[in-house]
This record gives structure tokens, C-alpha cells and sequence, in this order.
């Protein structure tokens, strides 16, 4: 798969620590926990999604139900094809790590994403090259996110996971770390661990 079928938006804000991209496609998001990357050619940055908004293009002005005489929702968008132009799909990332000539960080960038900078989901060589080390785990825990952090994490373990050949190998590492990172929170813990069995 080439890295432009990968490419699922565009950052339309970025901060030192996260970037919120718009999605080319309406529900166009990559998954919750997914590995995204967006870069400038110097420096990639890689992010974990941790959440996702479809709301209308307008700043407040809420879609409003349109399917009462309607017999399925694909039926709402062939009467009103409009609707793809008034809704917008974003995703927001948490910043995880960087790469920077050929060398992997798990740690912040020393600068925000840029603006219109296109945001790819990570190839399966990726996501194993960037999971070789559970650093960015305490990246994510320690964020403050808007969301809860432990979703966050299993979801991203899940999904990486499944590039191994060995997934079980793979979870079982990781909770290792996280019982370390996470030695005096046993319930943050013991929530995580249940969510990647």
C-alpha cells in the first residue's frame, strides 16, 4: 500500500504535544489508538488518535434530523447529498514521538506539526519499528488527556499488536511496563490490563 492511500487529512491545529487533523473523507477517521504520522520532510511526528469529532462545518450550527421519511441513513445522504459539504470528520492525536534522519524518539518534538501538513495512518513496519520500545506509553499517561487515558492506551496496544506475529508476546511485554510505570495505581492498572486481554 503506498503512503498516499495511507493519507487520511490534513493538521488543521497543532501544539507541542497534539494535532487535530480534518479527514479527506466524512467518518474518514483512523481507528481510536491508531499510529498516525504527519511531518514536514525534516522532522516526522507520530501521534496516537485519541479522539474524533463529526460535527457541521458551520460553527454553531448543529445538523438536524432528516430521516423521518427515509428508510435507511445512506437513504438521507442520496436525498440530500449536500449533507457531505456541511459535515466534517476530525481526529485529534496525542504527540507520542518523532523521527528525525532515520532515528525514532519517544518523546516530544521540538516543534508543533505545521499547518496543512498531511496526516498518514502508519504501515505495519512502522508501527513495529515505533512499538520496539513501550517509552511512548508513559508519554501517554502522564498527558492529562480530555478523554480517559486508559482507553487510550489499551486501544493503542490492541491495535499495534496486530502487526506482531506473536500478539500475545507483544501485550504481555507491554503490560510489564505499564505495571512499572503504573507500580502504585493497581486500579489504572488492573483497567488497563483487562482492556487487552
Amino acid at each position: 500500500m503506498s503512503e498516499q492511500s495511507n493519507r487520511v487529512g490534513e493538521v488543521i491545529e497543532a501544539s507541542t504535544t497534539a494535532f487535530t487533523a480534518q479527514c479527506y473523507e466524512l467518518y474518514g477517521s483512523p481507528p481510536l489508538g491508531s499510529l498516525v504520522k504527519t511531518g514536514d520532510g525534516e522532522i516526522e511526528q507520530y501521534g496516537i488518535v485519541y479522539n474524533t469529532v463529526t460535527e457541521s462545518i458551520e460553527p454553531g450550527r448543529r445538523p438536524i434530523a432528516r430521516g423521518k421519511d427515509e428508510v435507511s441513513e445512506e437513504d438521507i445522504f442520496r436525498s440530500s447529498p449536500q449533507l457531505l459539504k456541511l459535515l466534517r470528520t476530525e481526529f485529534s492525536s496525542l504527540v507520542v514521538g518523532y523521527r528525525r534522519e532515520g532515528d525514532v524518539f519517544h518523546y516530544l518534538p521540538p516543534n508543533p506539526a505545521r499547518i496543512h501538513n498531511f496526516v498518514y495512518e502508519c504501515g505495519n513496519d512502522e508501527i513495529k519499528e515505533f512499538s520496539a520500545s513501550f517509552d511512548f506509553l508513559n508519554v501517554i499517561i502522564n498527558s492529562g488527556l480530555p478523554v480517559p487515558v486508559e482507553e487510550v492506551v489499551a486501544a493503542s496496544l490492541r491495535r499495534m499488536s496486530r502487526v506482531y506475529d506473536n500478539p500475545q508476546q507483544f501485550l504481555v511485554a507491554a503490560g510489564k511496563e505499564l505495571a512499572a510505570a503504573l507500580g502504585g495505581e493497581f486500579n489504572r492498572l488492573k483497567s488497563v490490563l483487562a482492556k487487552i486481554r
